[in-house]
């Protein structure tokens, strides 16, 4: 069994800053890519930010330069730094770990249960 438990949301001014982080344990042998996803009331579920196993990262355009992912192999971790926070990145915020219990078995992907964040005045 796969758990990932995110934590960090919270309400925050326009052009603020949060920290988002995701820990991944359970039966875990590897992980291959760790993900942030987001989805606002109304919207399909998007892609934030995901990083390799390698450190290799892929943004949102609407996120690059503001929000930065980073991961601890060691610890199973991935963060999620948001700067210059927006209205519309309110959303509720989802880690994805594509991971695989065991050597023999092909990669499947997990997620967290969400954590909200509200960027208001």
């Amino acid at each position: 069994q796969v758990h990932l438990v995110e934590s960090g949301g919270g309400l925050v001014q326009p052009g603020g800053s949060l920290r988002l982080s995701c820990a991944a344990s359970g039966s875990i042998d590897t992980i291959d890519t760790m993900g942030w996803y987001r989805q606002a009331p109304g919207k399909q579920r998007e892609l934030v930010a995901v990083i390799t196993s390698r450190g290799s990262t892929n943004y949102a355009h609407s996120v690059k330069g503001r929000f930065a992912i980073s991961r601890d192999n060691a610890k199973n971790t991935v963060s999620l730094q948001m700067n210059s926070l927006k209205p519309e990145d309110t959303a509720v915020y989802y880690c994805n770990g594509l991971l695989r219990t065991s050597a023999t078995m092909p990669p499947m992907s997990y997620w967290g249960q969400g954590t909200q964040v509200t960027v208001s005045s």
